[in-house]
């Protein structure tokens, strides 16, 4: 029986390497051979028990491969055969519930919870569910997206976060020209949020940070921002009032992880009638000093973002194709299989010495 190696997550904090049976496939569904997978915020939340996933479980949320077996009515669905690259969306829709139906697929709770690649357990066969192995099962109802062969795979798998990029600060928001965008925390969809917005065609971009954020923000500058603020050393409100002559950033993109204080702060930088994205997850704690009646008082739009789209996903492939972002600035770190752990330690900051910014498992 032929098998693949496959990291497995037995309870929080803990990952086994496991040889695990390659599946089979039919008509409708496929195999991927794993070239990388991205890492992600939600990898440190799903590693340390955050989030609500069945156990065990093969983690890997943001697959990027090549078509190894492919059935034929999958081919002909996915326009895709042997042989070429894919990026893979995290989310398996059901395609029948509400949510699917209405076209937010993204939403999609009707196989059962949080559904998707590296979020469905180990017992559910054919088990390789996820990416941080050397091959995957493709569900009949996966979303794959070409990618040429040609460009790195470390730079290609960053098609997940500057996929959320354009859905967070440009989709949702409906970011155009004349637009101030404010991002609220300068890490990988931080800074993906930034090159979305300049190529969505924002006037007056802004990136918030720590002072131990200096190199991120510095990145940040790269990318496209005009501006960067240390909130630690300087009074945020006052200089985002003062790079905004006094109106506030139309488009607030809220996307720090774990503190729940910059949501409060954002009513405050956000321009009358302007618009909010809360998509940095905070495990779950109450946000302090939330002042609701300047929601009320400024007419604030406030929208919460998870997942990303397809459109999302296609805009954030033709700019990594295109090469016209140094993207690669944001990749900092390559980690064989048998490291996933300390990837995801490196990723949540919890390994002294060690700064990631854009991390992927390269089987």
């Amino acid at each position: 029986m032929r098998t693949s190696r496959a990291v497995v997550q037995t309870a929080p904090r803990r990952l086994e390497l496991r040889e695990l049976p390659v599946p089979e496939i039919d008509d409708d569904s496929a195999l991927l051979r794993i070239e990388a997978c991205g890492i992600c915020g939600s990898d440190a939340e799903q590693y340390a028990g955050v989030l609500p996933v069945r156990l065990p479980v093969v983690p890997g949320h943001e697959p990027l491969g090549v078509i190894e077996r492919i059935g034929d009515r999958a081919a002909k669905r996915w326009g895709v055969d042997v042989g070429d690259r894919v990026a893979v969306e995290s989310i398996i829709r059901c395609g029948h519930c509400r949510a699917c139906i209405g076209g937010r697929y993204q939403l999609c709770r009707g196989r059962g919870g949080l559904f998707g690649h590296g979020y469905v357990p180990l017992d559910r066969p054919p088990g390789l569910w996820g990416a941080y192995a050397d091959y995957m099962y493709l569900d009949p109802l996966s979303i794959v997206h070409r990618v040429r062969k040609d460009i790195r795979a470390s730079l290609a798998v960053m098609f997940n976060p500057l996929g959320a990029g354009f859905r967070w600060a440009v989709e949702i928001p409906a970011t155009g020209p004349g637009d101030s965008v404010l991002v609220l925390g300068p890490g990988q969809r931080g800074l993906a949020s930034v090159v979305a917005a300049r190529a969505a065609g924002a006037d007056t971009i802004i990136v918030t940070g720590l002072s131990r954020d200096a190199r991120k923000l510095a990145l940040a500058r790269e990318l496209g921002a005009d501006h960067v603020i240390d909130v630690e050393r300087e009074d945020a409100r006052a200089r985002v009032r003062e790079l905004t002559g006094g109106r506030g950033a139309e488009v607030v993109i809220e996307v720090t992880a774990n503190a729940p204080e910059p949501v409060a702060e954002a009513l405050h930088y956000v321009a009358a009638g302007g618009r909010i994205v809360l998509a940095g997850v905070k495990g779950l704690k109450a946000v302090p000093d939330f002042v609701s009646d300047l929601v009320v008082v400024k007419e604030i739009t406030i929208r919460g973002a998870f997942a990303v789209t397809s459109r999302a996903y296609e805009s954030a492939i033709r700019l990594i194709e295109s090469g016209r972002v140094p993207l690669e600035k944001m990749h900092t770190h390559d980690f064989p299989l048998e490291d996933a752990e300390r990837a995801i330690q490196t990723l949540a900051g919890e390994l002294p010495g060690e700064a990631s910014i854009h991390s992927c498992v390269v089987p």
